[in-house]
């Protein structure tokens, strides 16, 4: 009897998988094949491909990249209609394999999402922040041309207009730091906030992890943004490492048995920390429109 039933779950699973490749390759190529880009037609197979996406179906982004749809997603993306949305909902989700940032440059994504920065509609403005931020991820490449494109000062530009949608500034300042090349893969785990009263024309923004309370060590990002003129900006971006008192206290009773290691004598930050900042002006001019300075205290 158990052996029926565990053939009759792997049968449904299989079935399932069946029907989720058979509805990826429909749904791909019928939007490979869409000449007049008509939205209700669109509407089901962005759907289809959306939910997909979503479950990291492994093998989806070299289909995708096979299928050649990224162009039309980013014609898609231009026309700025009912499904903008949506299709920038799937480019952010498919923006995390590898396979697909690579090709976002070229196929017209990048500068697509780019244009959609100075739309009024939060929820967009979101999801393409998170877009541009898992393309500009751990990629040197993506990031130099997002950022010869503009991106700082709209991102920035977003994140001012917006202050009070806190899911809104921290998509936007994960992008930040992705383009600075100081960002994790999955920053949803990031929780942001304004640092206190700075000069004008000056912001600054911490963010911290969540659930690091019991952890010895946890890092701090710290996020400044300088307005020099309008439309034009200097972001630095520091990543500094933190320990909590119970690392501290572990050091104090080392400390006492082997005197030959120093006590930390700095408030709120440890002794040993790493300190990468990187400041990129908006819609460079000549000469290095990129510096990035890295050096470690010990």
């Amino acid at each position: 009897m158990a052996k029926r039933t565990s053939s009759r779950t792997s049968s449904k699973t299989s079935n399932r998988t069946v029907s989720s490749t058979d509805s990826l390759a429909n749904s791909l190529n019928a939007i490979r094949v869409s000449t007049e880009l008509i939205e209700d037609e669109l509407r089901p197979h962005l759907d289809t491909l959306l939910a997909i996406a979503q479950e990291r179906k492994k093998g989806m982004a070299e289909q995708v990249v096979e299928s050649s749809i990224l162009p039309v997603l980013a014609h898609v993306l231009w026309r700025k209609n009912s499904v903008t949305l949506k299709t920038t909902k799937l480019v952010a989700e498919l923006a995390r394999e590898p396979t697909i940032r690579e090709r976002c440059f070229h196929t017209g994504i990048s500068s697509a999402l780019l244009s959609l920065l100075g739309s009024s509609d939060q929820e967009l403005l979101l999801h393409v922040g998170r877009a541009i931020s898992r393309i500009g991820y751990d990629s040197t490449l993506q990031q130099e041309k997002l950022l010869r494109n503009g991106a700082v000062p709209l991102l920035a530009s977003v994140l001012l207009r917006y202050p009070e949608n806190e899911a809104l500034v921290g998509s936007c300042l994960q992008a930040l730091c992705s383009l600075a090349d100081m960002a994790e893969e999955d920053g949803s785990a990031m929780v942001w906030e304004p640092v206190g009263h700075v000069a004008q024309g000056e912001w600054v923004f911490r963010g911290t992890y969540r659930n690091t309370g019991s952890a010895l060590s946890s890092a701090v990002t710290v996020v400044r943004l300088q307005e020099l003129a309008p439309g034009q900006y200097v972001v630095t971006v520091e990543v500094l490492q933190r320990c909590s008192t119970v690392f501290w206290t572990a050091h104090s009773k080392l400390s006492s048995t082997f005197p030959r290691f120093p006590r930390p004598h700095l408030t709120g930050w440890p002794k040993f920390y790493k300190v990468i900042k990187y400041s990129v002006q908006g819609y460079p001019q000549k000469g290095s429109w990129k510096s990035k300075l890295f050096h470690t205290l010990l």
